[in-house]
């Protein structure tokens, strides 16, 4: 089978990453991969056949009116753009990892299965995509309950699967201890907390939406004896997240915060955390960086934010505080560093979730065995 990936970016981030963690099971299957994306980023480098495509560019998150319109002005060059592309591979599925590029993909009349990754906010935006799915009779995989709701009212009961996304186990790492030697620690079942610096930190595309300012303006609340973590770079060329990036780095004067950058072995970066704080903004869906700390055996601490509660039970896999605000950040940190038996616990309940709901094997399980049935039904 032949199967045409389309994403809105080429460059890799949440949304890409879902994709790249898909490929070796479609591969193993001996399906065919074919990508199709604006830019040439690092996405290009995972497909058989990659075609860049004409689209924006837009801004990623807030839409400007001129955003809308050249949207609307290029949906029918793009729509037979994407048909060429389907035809010259010989697809036989168009997935779209992403919404920009949905209605153009219905327009071009292809078995359509369509992964929703974020929550979309705009009710036009909604009615867009309810109307391109309907059209295309697609088949809808949400990565969240959240993020499924403003589209179930276009659909069928049948036409949306709920796939929460799924990581790898950790690979070996070495924790330093306070003892000053460093200290193996395999695929934890018991999780250690050595006796040094607690270590507080925050992963993930530097952006408003991920509350980066509110984790610094937290840290200036706490007692001078942690070192704050902030592991990240703003993605996609934003303007305003560069902007950003640059108030959350002049915020940090004074405070003991390290800067990782932009880093992909996560497992090394989450091996040297005590805490994730995951201060996310309304709207958020369930943040793979919260699944990378429960396979980890890192304590999460974050906000009761769109999907988030779906996958962190508050006081039993993680702490969840009302919103992002410093002061119940700051608040629900000491209360998890201060009882560290909780603490243990918690990690541990983290990680047996992982295991029994959250495995990248039992991710692609479930995507694959949905791309199967689609192509099934498409040859019938």
């Amino acid at each position: 089978m032949n199967i045409l990936f389309l994403d809105q970016f080429s460059d890799l981030g949440g949304a890409q990453q879902c994709l790249i963690d898909l490929f070796p099971a479609v591969r193993n299957r001996g399906w065919q991969i074919h990508i199709a994306a604006p830019g040439t980023g690092a996405l290009k480098d995972y497909a058989e056949s990659y075609y860049q495509i004409r689209s924006g560019p837009y801004e990623s998150g807030f839409k400007t009116a001129r955003d809308l319109f050249r949207f609307a002005g290029e949906l029918p060059r793009l729509a037979n753009e994407i048909a060429n592309i389907a035809k010259e591979c010989s697809a036989d599925i168009v997935y779209v990892n992403g919404p920009r590029l949905l209605p153009a993909a219905a327009m071009a009349q292809f078995p359509l299965v369509f992964h929703c990754h974020s929550h979309v906010r705009h009710r036009y935006a909604a009615v867009l995509a309810g109307i391109s799915l309907t059209s295309a009779h697609a088949t809808v995989i949400a990565s969240c309950h959240y993020v499924a709701e403003p589209l179930r009212v276009y659909l069928a009961q049948n036409q949306v699967t709920v796939v929460y996304n799924g990581v790898s186990e950790p690979r070996l790492v070495v924790r330093p201890s306070g003892s000053g030697g460093p200290t193996q620690i395999p695929h934890p079942e018991t999780p250690n907390f050595p006796a040094r610096t607690r270590r507080i930190g925050i992963i993930g595309r530097i952006a408003y939406e991920k509350g980066q300012l509110e984790f610094i303006q937290a840290a200036r609340l706490l007692p001078a004896i942690y070192t704050f973590v902030i592991c990240g770079a703003p993605l996609f060329s934003n303007p305003a997240a560069v902007e950003y990036a640059e108030q959350v780095r002049k915020a940090t004067t004074g405070l003991p915060v390290e800067f990782l950058g932009w880093r992909d072995d996560i497992h090394s970066v989450l091996s040297n955390l005590d805490l994730l704080i995951v201060p996310s903004a309304p709207g958020e869906a369930t943040t793979r960086v919260i699944l990378e700390a429960f396979a980890a055996g890192v304590p999460v601490v974050a906000t009761r934010s769109g999907g988030i509660p779906e996958i962190v039970s508050d006081g039993e896999t993680g702490y969840l505080v009302p919103t992002a605000d410093p002061a119940s950040l700051a608040a629900k940190i000491r209360e998890a560093l201060d009882d560290e038996n909780a603490l243990r616990r918690i990690a541990c309940n983290a990680q047996r979730a992982w295991r029994e709901r959250y495995t990248l094997a039992h991710y692609q399980s479930r995507i694959l065995n949905i791309l199967e049935k689609v192509g099934t039904s498409a040859r019938a």
